[in-house]
């Protein structure tokens, strides 16, 4: 039986929105799955075979250590007895993983790693990274001993099978994409597409928060009755709030939103962009597509086979502003074209990347 440790469950971030899918899609007849998460923002749910521990979260800077060392200890204690044959831990954060038993084997889901994240993973750098380099020193260490004491790692894409290489690990990685619940995102035909161009995640450096203000100014230009949708929040929220907040009514920031929320917006959508320079692999790409929602997106390797150039989205070069809007105007002028690709996608999330043939896949690769 498996042990998932995630002390964020509650939480809106990408990991907690792969694990609330991955839960819904278990098999009916799998063995029994044990969540340990902590309490902070706690709501009553419930998957069929998961039992979710709750391990109290304290406050302040030592918060998470002293979280890290109760999970230890109950695991620990439900090794021992027979209740958990394996524990899935999922990073970042990085330091449960480094609290956790090594004479249990640990199955690694890297979703994304400080090297990707830094800015440092690419021959040409896009975006400064937000540490300094001792500060980056430490965590990429970090990193480094959890990876000595992983038995297998699970990475999400190619590219991050690649950047676990980086750290010098020399176990087995198996990639298996984020998924979509494809029961659950299905659009209704009936709502009415008042959102031109939709952008959602993070609002970070790395997240492309510079360029997406820079492209929608120019889509503004380019079209004054353009009405654009920007969903997330992050480090960088005080820079795109004074750069496009006088533009409203033609932009609007909706701040953070839940999982549940997001559908609605994914229906008045004609148009998925996103000028992120740094994903695992993106779960907002991923959920538009399969709403039909063709992709304007960076040509990165994370979003390679799923964005497809000319059939799902266009792939642009990273900064090529013009281009982009480009793109996107043309696919605000051609609804033909929109929903061509809308379909295209929608067949690409439901051959690859639906968690309902995923979810076992998963747990497949974790048994054996």
């Amino acid at each position: 039986m498996i042990a998932v440790v995630y002390p964020q469950f509650y939480g809106v971030g990408g990991i907690a929105r792969y694990l609330d899918s991955f839960f819904e899609n278990l098999p009916t007849n799998s063995e029994k799955v044990y969540l340990i998460t902590s309490d902070d923002g706690q709501t009553d749910l419930q998957y069929p075979q998961l039992e979710i521990i709750h391990v109290p979260a304290g406050k302040g800077r030592l918060a998470l250590l002293q979280w890290s060392w109760r999970v230890r200890c109950l695991l620990k204690e439900m090794y021992a007895t027979g209740k958990i044959r394996i524990v899935n831990f999922h990073f970042p954060p990085l330091i449960p993983g480094l609290f956790l038993p090594s004479y249990i084997p640990i199955f690694l889901t890297a979703h994304t790693t400080y090297q990707g994240m830094s800015g440092r993973f690419y021959e040409t750098k896009h975006f400064n990274s937000p540490w300094n380099k001792y500060s980056l020193a430490i965590k990429m260490w970090m990193e480094s001993r959890v990876f000595s004491k992983t038995h297998h790692v699970i990475s999400l894409t190619e590219q991050g099978r690649q950047e676990v290489l980086t750290y010098g690990y020399k176990g087995p990685i198996t990639v298996i994409p984020n998924g979509v619940d494809i029961k659950k995102f299905t659009p209704n035909a009936e709502v009415e597409k008042d959102i031109d161009v939709l952008f959602c995640g993070r609002i970070e450096m790395r997240k492309g928060s510079r360029p997406m203000v820079e492209v929608c100014k120019q889509l503004l230009a380019a079209k004054p009755d353009i009405k654009i949708c920007i969903v997330g929040y992050g480090d960088d929220d005080q820079y795109v709030q004074e750069e496009l907040v006088p533009l409203a009514p033609a932009i609007t920031l909706t701040g953070k939103v839940k999982f549940d929320q997001m559908l609605a917006y994914y229906n008045r959508s004609k148009v998925y962009v996103s000028t992120s320079y740094y994903e695992g692999l993106p779960g907002t790409c991923l959920e538009a597509m399969a709403m039909k929602l063709p992709a304007v997106v960076w040509d990165f390797q994370f979003y390679e086979r799923l964005v497809n150039h000319g059939v799902t989205g266009y792939v642009v070069q990273p900064n090529d502003y013009s281009n982009m809007v480009k793109q996107v105007l043309s696919l605000l002028a051609e609804p033909e074209t929109r929903n061509v690709m809308g379909e295209n996608g929608r067949i690409v999330l439901r051959d690859h990347y639906d968690w309902s043939a995923l979810s076992p896949a998963l747990l497949q690769v974790i048994k054996s």
